[in-house]
């Protein structure tokens, strides 16, 4: 697959600094050079390039207002951007504020150039790769978590956490309490997993309020019936006091016909590799999917672990129960 362009804001590309351009060329970057600001937004609009790099080695004012602008809008104020300036105190102090995520000059050493780029595009990923409310790694990290995982001999469980009637709660309180709820169920679910499991634990959140989280195989119950209490320990005091004390309120489907809401609860679907054979990602995505899905089936807070295996040539051997069903203490 190709990699992202690297845009080089200037009027001569010839004075990109050679150092910079062997760092471009050595990660196999396509270098794209513009020099109109109405330009490079129409580019970056359209996609996202690698990095951008602003040429001010001449004069400060024309790159620090492109600079500018495009960190002012939100989808291209992620981009990382590199003001080249020269060696002056004065204009590295006015390279930053104008938006930079890094400042090169004229006697920044090329290993040094390669060692700031190099973590400007690390910083970059990461940003990009949490979930801005609940800090947490969204799917990219998921997806490399699982893979990693994939790569290695231990026997482990990916477990997708979901909430039930959280629709119904914020059409009833607000989106404000429900992004409330979604930081209280991240809270729960990454204390939980490291208090448990320690550095072998990872909690990951899709979007909304859905969670992956991956524990040892031998951890499954501990953990999940842990997550399960905790949640329905402080899930009730998320409502008013007259919805918490009836355990119920009345709210209306898509249809508008009134119908009894509980409180929420959180239902989770776990997939292990102690018995299935996996070769990518999707493959347990899918089936947590499966099990997140039966899960919900469920009344109250669950847990509930796939059991089955891959089916084997010639294989007569009585097969395990299909599901392992769990509740918080």
């Amino acid at each position: 697959m190709a990699q992202s362009p690297a845009i080089f804001y200037a009027s001569d590309e010839h004075a990109l600094p050679p150092a910079v351009r062997a760092w471009l060329e050595a990660r196999s970057y396509p270098l794209l050079v513009v020099n109109q600001p109405d330009e490079l937004m129409g580019i970056t609009l359209r996609g996202r390039p690698r990095v951008v790099i602003f040429d001010a080695l001449t004069s400060l004012d024309r790159a620090a207002d492109a600079c500018r602008r495009l960190k002012a809008d939100s989808f291209t104020g992620v981009i990382p951007a590199v003001i080249l300036v020269r060696e002056d105190v004065s204009l590295l102090q006015r390279a930053f504020p104008v938006g930079a995520d890094e400042v090169l000059s004229t006697q920044t050493s090329p290993p040094e150039i390669t060692a700031r780029l190099d973590a400007l595009v690390r910083r970059a990923d990461r940003d990009l790769y949490v979930h801005p409310s609940t800090r947490l790694p969204g799917p990219p990290g998921i997806e490399a978590e699982i893979a990693r995982r994939l790569a290695t001999p231990e026997t482990f469980a990916v477990c997708y956490a979901d909430l039930d009637h959280f629709k119904e709660y914020n059409d009833r309180y607000s989106y404000f309490d429900g992004d409330r709820v979604i930081r209280i169920l991240a809270k729960i679910l990454h204390d939980v997993v490291k208090g448990v499991c320690g550095e072998n634990g990872f909690v990951g959140h899709i979007g909304g309020d859905d969670f992956i989280f991956i524990v040892p195989a031998g951890a499954i119950a501990e953990t999940c019936q842990e997550i399960v209490s905790i949640f329905d320990a402080l899930v009730p005091f998320q409502y008013s006091e007259q919805d918490r004390r009836a355990g119920y309120y009345f709210g209306k489907d898509r249809r508008g016909q009134l119908h009894r809401v509980p409180l929420m609860t959180v239902s989770i679907g776990i997939v292990t590799n102690e018995r299935r054979h996996f070769t990518y990602p999707g493959q347990v995505s899918e089936l947590a999917t499966e099990m997140k899905s039966y899960a919900k089936t469920l009344p109250g807070s669950v847990f509930v672990v796939d059991r089955r295996h891959d089916p084997a040539v010639e294989d007569v051997s009585p097969q395990p129960a299909p599901l392992e069903i769990g509740e918080g203490k």
